[in-house]
């Protein structure tokens, strides 16, 4: 198919490839990718705003591999915003001085672009980039809810409501959001940023009780070996240099499932039903954010 030149929010960007399958197993193309994100950006947007954007692009589908894309690629348009930031991720220097120039995605031509390169999952750190254009303090913690075989998204739920109560006895409130993959996430806003080590510290912190706790159901230990059957209470993922998947990015799995903002009923609903919650596909969440909004904002 021949490329098209679109105008997007003043921006003009040439779109190629429509018609080509992205997800054999569904028969999902390149342009209803671009079609749902532009349909989902009004409520994704918001939570992409001055974060560093790490990409993973699968040119070819979902089927035939894929790829990390930290730095802004050759032939980034010259209005796309990028920031640079040291390699480890923190604030200050790194040892060698080095850093990476990271786009970040703050409006709809942006994210059109990236679509448009076949980036399908967007990840970004818990940190934003301030106005001189460096790294801020954490300004939200993530647990990373990832189950071993073969418990599933049901136990994920009932380990959620337990994470949840954690972080109420301090003082914290959680968001859940399905990973689109095996899991869960769950964010809490702390009352001022922290240093990622902070940040880390605090998620560690919650992990090991509940591993101490419940030791046949939960573990805060990263070897594989040990997670069979028990749900890995990620607290890594709060380090200056690490990233999660974005709310509402899609996810390069064999079907377009997303990483998709829940409400507590319905976690608790699948803690008491192996099949009371699943993870979503592109459709449904445009449904869902067509009818309950953006259920990650401030104001949910």
């Amino acid at each position: 198919m021949n490329d098209l030149h679109v105008d997007v929010e003043g921006r003009t960007l040439r779109i190629s490839n429509l018609d080509k399958v992205l997800y054999p197993r569904t028969g999902t193309t390149k342009g209803e990718v671009l079609d749902y994100y532009a349909r989902i950006s009004p409520v994704m947007l918001p939570h992409l705003k001055d974060r560093a954007v790490t990409r993973i692009r699968w040119p070819h589908g979902v089927e035939r591999g894929s790829f990390y894309e930290k730095n802004a690629p050759q032939g980034t348009p010259s209005w796309v915003r990028t920031v640079s930031v040291p390699t480890s991720g923190s604030r200050g220097e790194s040892r060698h001085g080095d850093r990476l120039e990271f786009p970040v995605v703050d409006d709809l031509a942006t994210l059109t672009w990236m679509a448009n390169l076949a980036a399908l999952e967007l990840h970004v750190h818990q940190w934003r980039v301030g106005r001189n254009g460096q790294p801020r303090n954490a300004d939200r913690v993530v647990i990373d809810l990832d189950p071993g075989d073969p418990a599933g998204l049901h136990e994920c739920c009932q380990v959620a409501l337990m994470v949840r109560d954690k972080l109420a006895e301090r003082g914290l409130g959680a968001r859940p959001v399905t990973s689109g993959s095996k899991g869960l996430h769950l964010y809490a806003v702390p009352p001022r940023r922290l240093p990622p080590e902070d940040s880390t510290a605090l998620a560690k912190e919650v992990a090991d009780e509940l591993a101490a706790e419940h030791p046949r159901l939960v573990t805060a230990t990263m070897t594989k070996a040990r997670r069979g059957g028990k749900v890995f209470l990620d607290w890594s993922q709060n380090a200056g240099s690490k990233t999660t998947v974005a709310p509402y990015s899609l996810r390069g799995r064999e079907r377009p499932t997303v990483a998709t903002p829940v409400t507590w009923a319905e976690v608790e609903a699948g803690a008491d039903d192996p099949l009371g919650l699943e993870q979503l596909r592109f459709e449904e969440v445009l449904a869902r954010a067509e009818e309950l909004g953006d259920l990650f904002s401030d104001d949910a």
